[in-house]
């Protein structure tokens, strides 16, 4: 190294960067051995590769849930970024876990809350996440999250792996039966808690294809209507958490489980990994004949 940019010197940006050691030296070059400029020259520098890779699909990432010390809060992000490869790296499963770290303390109630966030380190999840995307060269992000604040019950998770999480909120605190209704829920996958909470629409949908695969039986209509009852009644069972066999004991429903335990469930939040993004199927023989027609 030249007398003017020292080991020393790139140690320190190194640590302050979290970026390889050619980089930082070439920043330092660049900078005259200015530190505090050959900082900012690498931020603009990560800006302008992150901006370039938003566009980029990241339909890979991980959950990342927490419950506090006292039970009452429990928090819930995914996090995404292209390949499975990123999302196993330290780095990454760091900055999932600073981020839960901190939503567990922090007022945040919408997505730009959450970028705005200060994280342990003083950055902002935002500048982190720009940060890492220059550093380990995909898209990344902060796709969603969730917070319960339980002021009278309780709050209890469940981490299928790193790709499927669940918090649930109680009316009364169980950290026991919160985790196997969480872990119910990420098998079996309610869409809400309740039969109250499924929109009309949705029944009178259903009441409709039910109706029309009833009529082509030839029965009478007021024995159709029956049929569409029950047919409605096992809907139900099939989509609300409370309807649903238990996965331990299918003798028994969620809902008298928790009524067993003198308990209900209020709420709940199910994430899944790349969920509703959809995917770029790669087609590696025709990216190659488009190579081989080019040359």
């Amino acid at each position: 190294m030249s007398e003017t940019i020292s080991a020393a010197m790139v140690k320190e940006l190194r640590e302050r960067t979290s970026s390889g050691m050619m980089e930082c030296k070439k920043a330092l070059v660049e900078a005259n051995g200015d530190m505090e400029l050959a900082i900012e020259n690498m931020r603009k520098s990560g800006l302008a590769k992150a901006d370039k890779k938003s566009g980029r699909i990241a339909a890979e990432g991980i959950i990342g849930v927490k419950v506090s010390e006292d039970g009452k809060t429990v928090v819930m992000v995914d996090v995404n970024c292209e390949t499975d490869f990123v999302a196993k790296a330290d780095d990454f499963v760091k900055f999932v876990n600073s981020i839960t770290t901190a939503l567990l303390v922090a007022p945040v109630a919408t997505d730009d809350d959450l970028l705005a966030m200060k994280l342990e380190d003083g950055q902002t999840v935002e500048e982190l996440r720009r940060t890492l995307i220059s550093k380990l060269g995909e898209n990344i992000a902060v796709r969603r999250f969730q917070k319960y604040q339980a002021a009278t019950g309780g709050t209890a998770c469940y981490l299928h792996g790193t790709k499927i999480g669940v918090i649930v909120e109680l009316a009364a605190a169980n950290p026991e039966l919160g985790k196997d209704i969480a872990m119910h829920i990420a098998a079996s996958k309610p869409i809400c808690v309740s039969e109250d909470q499924v929109s009309p629409e949705i029944i009178e949908k259903e009441k409709e294809i039910f109706r029309a695969q009833a009529a082509e039986s030839g029965k009478p209509a007021d024995i159709i209507e029956k049929m569409i009852v029950g047919r409605i009644s096992k809907f139900f069972a099939e989509i609300t958490l409370l309807g649903q066999p238990f996965i331990k004991d299918d003798k028994l429903t969620v809902g008298k489980l928790a009524a067993s335990k003198d308990n209900n469930v209020v709420r709940f939040v199910r994430f899944e990994v790349g969920e509703g993004i959809e995917k770029k199927e790669e087609n590696f023989a025709e990216e190659v004949m488009a190579q081989v027609r080019g040359s």
